[in-house]
């Protein structure tokens, strides 16, 4: 009887086991985690995938910046306040759009603040660094990198991209213009280009704002945000070139509101799995029951290219992405 017993235990043991791994794998779900956020930097940071997104609301209350941090896209964890108004002397609202890098043995963190709306306004972007991502940030110059408006372009919305010979490029603006700037190799200063010039416009068809570059066999993709961020045709479109100085025409949309889904998807960064051929898209996007400007959550979904090297478009979803481990540190 305790043979049989034992036996049927084993048998139904064996049945939940095969059961169990019938289950769909674990997903990230979109959002990918709580509160309201939009324009997220996306990065793999010391062994794991961070992101650093805009704290969503009024103007007035945006003084701060949060990060999360995940070893595998899957779960995350909040590190709050990474960057706050009081460490940052110039800065009192609208911090917006951070974007982050690893140089130098530090991280730097570039952000926006202060909404300026002329030349005669303290404000614009920022830098502040820490030894180690989750901060704390601090001021690391006592003014704004770029405090004017130049070529119609506010600045704000800027992303470093640093190239496969070294060179730390910015692009950034809002206003329907973007400027492209050479960094010095410290990260705090903008150095000329070697024809002399300073600030380069690079303003692609149809561009408002959030612009972001990735490099793919050689080949330079500038990504940018169109349309209206606080209404349901905000999108993210995309351009192809053979320098990180264009010329960029416009390929076409890339991600947008899907009506059984979200609205309002867009102000993207990618992340880009170590060593691999493999890419995630984080965004912010409107849920459907919400109508509110900042009323906005960020999201993650896979992107990928086709056979021609072109981005198809992206399926936003309601599952997210599967498991993906970080590579070590």
């Amino acid at each position: 009887m305790r043979k049989l017993l034992l036996t049927s235990a084993m048998i139904l043991a064996v049945a939940a086991g095969a059961q169990a791994g019938t289950k769909k794998t674990k997903t990230s779900g979109n959002p990918i985690f709580k509160g309201w956020y939009a324009d997220p930097e996306g990065a793999v940071l010391d062994g794991a995938y961070w992101i650093f997104p805009t704290y969503s609301a009024e103007y007035d209350e945006q003084t701060f910046m949060d990060a999360f941090s995940s070893k595998d896209l899957v779960n995350w964890t909040k590190h709050p306040r990474v960057l706050e108004k009081k460490n940052v002397s110039w800065a009192r609202r609208a911090m917006w759009a951070p974007a982050i890098i690893h140089a130098n043995d530090k991280y730097y963190l570039f952000f926006g603040a202060n909404d300026i709306q002329n030349n005669n306004e303290t404000g614009g972007i920022g830098v502040a660094t820490a030894d180690k991502p989750e901060g704390p940030y601090k001021d690391a110059l006592g003014k704004p990198l770029i405090d004017k408006i130049i070529n119609g372009a506010q600045p704000i919305d800027q992303f470093v991209f640093r190239d496969d010979d070294g060179e730390y490029y910015m692009y950034y603006g809002g206003w329907g213009h973007c400027n492209m700037v050479r960094m010095s190799p410290d990260l705090l200063s903008i150095r000329p280009f070697e024809d002399g010039t300073t600030y380069k416009e690079v303003t692609p068809e149809n561009y408002v704002e959030g612009p972001f570059m990735l490099k793919r066999k050689g080949k330079y993709y500038f990504m940018w945000s169109e349309g209206g961020w606080g209404g349901p045709d905000y999108c993210v479109a995309y351009a192809i070139a053979d320098s990180p100085f264009g010329p960029f025409k416009r390929v076409g949309k890339i991600l947008q509101q899907d009506p059984e889904v979200a609205t309002g998807a867009g102000h993207h960064s990618v992340i880009q799995v170590p060593g691999k051929d493999e890419w995630y898209i984080v965004y912010h996007r409107r849920p459907l029951t919400e109508k509110g400007r900042d009323s906005r959550v960020v999201c993650i979904d896979r992107m990928y290219f086709d056979d021609n090297g072109y981005i198809k478009p992206v399926k936003i979803t309601f599952e997210g992405v599967k498991p993906v481990k970080a590579p070590k540190k």
